[in-house]
């Protein structure tokens, strides 16, 4: 009978209210019934993080394990949800959660060298190791406990993401990236055939090879210049040369002449006149030291070049 009388009082006072203040007392028990139904969802956000080129050297500092995956692959739909439950123990551990879309970061894929999907690794201050275990909630949780990392050889640090051949890595998946995004945009956009683009690529390697060429042929004569134009008697030497050849070139020349002209005894007389004339200056003639000095000068280059 209390409960009755009870409800029939409360019924009687709440007909007792104006209709204004019924409406006022509904809408307030609507919006505190939607506030305390929303109230866990935003006090607890998501734990679980996601890391770009932009904030992957985060990483580097703490406890981590970090998923690589893509929204195409099978396997990685099918870890998701373990990797989320796993997500909402990270706090608790002390151990940081996040993933990776290889998709949307391909530098990321080059500098840990992604080969199949998905794949994890743990990183504790900087160290990397590839997780190997299955893949479960409480596999993940028992790794990170029970510290199953520690029997784990780390990736050496030739291959660490941080290392200069991982940012080469890195580098060249981006670019790898461009190329592809700039060959869809000229398929897609720009309606070039696909052979049309292909042969845009290949001049732009060849011209950019080319250029790159030049560039380091010139760096490399700036730091290691060539020892033959750096001496000093370089430009005499050569003009020395040149004075002999042309020499030669005339006698070449004299002597078609003069077999042309005279006959053999002629010429035979004629040049023991002149070797006559050369043997009795005690220098010798002009030539003759002329030839003196192309010779020491070849013998000079010579004792260079050894």
């Amino acid at each position: 009978m209390a409960p009755l009388l009870d409800h029939k009082i409360g019924d009687a006072m709440l007909s007792s209210l104006p209709w204004r203040s019924k409406s006022n007392l509904l809408t307030c028990s609507l919006l505190l019934l939607i506030y305390l139904t929303a109230q866990p969802t935003l006090a607890k956000p998501s734990s679980l993080k996601e890391i770009t080129d932009g904030n992957w050297e985060d990483i580097l500092a703490g406890e981590w394990m970090i998923e690589f995956f893509a929204p195409w692959c099978p396997a990685c739909q099918q870890l998701q949800p373990e990797w989320n439950e796993f997500a909402n123990w990270g706090e608790d551990m002390g151990v940081n959660i996040a993933k990776v879309d290889v998709t949307e970061q391909p530098g990321l894929s080059g500098r840990f060298v992604i080969t199949s999907l998905p794949t994890i690794y743990h990183c504790k201050d900087g160290v990397f190791r590839r997780y190997q275990g299955a893949r479960t909630k409480d596999d993940f949780l028992s790794f990170i406990d029970e510290k199953k990392w520690q029997g784990i050889e780390p990736v050496s640090s030739w291959f660490g993401p941080s290392s200069f051949m991982m940012n080469t890595m890195s580098a060249l998946f981006k670019l790898s990236m461009f190329i592809r995004r700039c060959h869809n945009y000229l398929i897609e956009q720009l309606g070039i055939p696909v052979w049309g683009s292909y042969v845009i690529f290949g001049l732009a390697t060849l011209f950019s090879g080319l250029v790159l060429g030049l560039i380091l042929v010139f760096i490399a004569d700036f730091v290691f210049p060539s020892r033959r134009f750096n001496s000093p008697n370089y430009y005499q030497k050569k003009q020395t040369m040149e004075q002999a050849r042309l020499i030669q070139q005339l006698e070449e020349e004299q002597e078609a002449d003069g077999e042309e002209d005279d006959d053999e005894d002629d010429e035979d007389g004629e040049q023991d006149n002149v070797w006559r004339r050369r043997t009795a200056s005690p220098k010798g003639s002009p030539e003759e030291v002329l030839r003196k000095r192309v010779v020491g000068i070849r013998e000079d280059q010579d004792e260079e070049d050894s």
